[in-house]
């Protein structure tokens, strides 16, 4: 039987322009309110599964190692070692991780992965990395390098495979792990960045940078970050569509407030029944899906 948290760490500040794209901020300003410099707050909600033989992480946070002028840029608040204390108050440690599933490899989804002197923090865990995005991380495009610090995950990605411990994804959809019925799949999207992975199981689906926040369901609130805004529209109905089907929960990775919602179809996709929760700093929180 699974057991399913998030973990809510640290939250960070992005411009609300860009996290909106063509979206006036008259209109996206209702949804989430701007600090002095145009910067919306944002969580960074990592999601822990737990099954009988496996401790699960999807995705890591932005790490705790950046320094005074990138905190200060970003508004990152949080505590050091900002997982591992979490994990804490589930009597864990960094050594019974087992499995990581990195959606992407943007600095704010993949930090959390190490320390700033690139020490594995999860020893033994596996790594789950889709082969195409990786290599696509490694060569972006000018207008999204930023947002990826290859200096940070490349050596610490090669260490993990070097010992055999990375998966390496292959496809836009397909299995993650499989133990009986503790399986988790996955579908891959390309409008924010090329080959981003979403895992799903019969409950839930960890939207990503797709989705994320629940201001961001309406298929035309795009984020200006995307690579291509235009595929990401294509993406979310896709999706929506999958997510109806199957009756899932989507899980919102930053939305400051909301930690999921269900979908329904009015006019437009809309959220359903927002699930509070987990939204201010440093909170574990057990998810029901009922």
């Amino acid at each position: 039987m699974k057991r399913y948290f998030v973990l809510h760490p640290t939250v960070f500040k992005l411009d609300g322009g860009a996290m909106f794209g063509i979206i006036p901020r008259p209109l996206w300003s209702k949804k989430i309110a701007p600090d002095e410099h145009n910067r919306i707050e944002m969580a960074l909600r990592v999601m822990l599964i737990q099954t009988a033989h496996r401790n699960i992480l999807i995705d890591t946070g932005i790490g705790d190692y950046h320094g005074e002028k990138f905190d200060d840029r970003f508004g990152v608040k949080g505590p050091a070692n900002p997982i591992i204390n979490l994990l804490a108050q589930k009597n864990l440690n960094p050594n019974d991780i087992t499995d990581i599933i990195l959606t992407h490899l943007h600095f704010d989804h993949v930090g959390g992965l190490h320390s700033e002197e690139l020490h594995l923090m999860f020893p033994n865990a596996t790594l789950h990395i889709h082969q195409e995005h990786y290599n696509y991380a490694l060569n972006p495009t000018d207008r999204d390098a930023g947002s990826f610090q290859s200096q940070y995950f490349k050596p610490l990605i090669e260490k993990y495979d070097a010992a055999s411990k990375v998966h390496w994804i292959q496809g836009n959809e397909g299995v993650i792990l499989n133990d009986g019925e503790d399986e988790i799949r996955f579908r891959i999207s390309h409008g924010h960045t090329p080959f981003m992975i979403h895992p799903y199981d019969e409950k839930f689906i960890y939207m990503a940078d797709l989705v994320p926040t629940s201001a961001h369901i309406s298929v035309p609130w795009v984020m200006g970050y995307d690579i291509a805004a235009g595929q990401t529209t294509i993406d979310k109905k896709e999706f929506y569509e999958f997510i109806l089907k199957n009756e899932l929960t989507m899980i919102f990775e930053h939305d400051p407030l909301y930690w999921g919602s269900k979908l329904t179809l009015q006019k437009d996709f809309q959220p359903l029944d927002l699930r509070p929760g987990a939204g201010s700093d440093h909170q574990i929180l057990e998810l029901s899906f009922d």
